[in-house]
């Protein structure tokens, strides 16, 4: 199952982790998921939303 936001479709970056001495390795970012309980379509469910877009108010939550 892929890791991604629901709402916005952020998911895991990669790039290269640079020392100082310049020595380069593989890396990954991992986006801030939280599983909330959120209406869709009028129902709720538990998803996975990034915080942005739950700080931003893009998603309804059920209580």
């Amino acid at each position: 199952m892929a890791r991604n936001c629901i709402v916005c479709g952020k998911g895991t970056a990669v790039g290269i982790k640079l020392s100082h001495s310049h020595i380069r390795n593989k890396r990954k970012w991992a986006p801030n998921l939280q599983r909330v309980r959120a209406l869709i379509n009028g129902s709720p469910k538990r998803v996975l939303v990034c915080t942005r877009c739950l700080r931003s108010g893009r998603i309804e939550r059920a209580l």
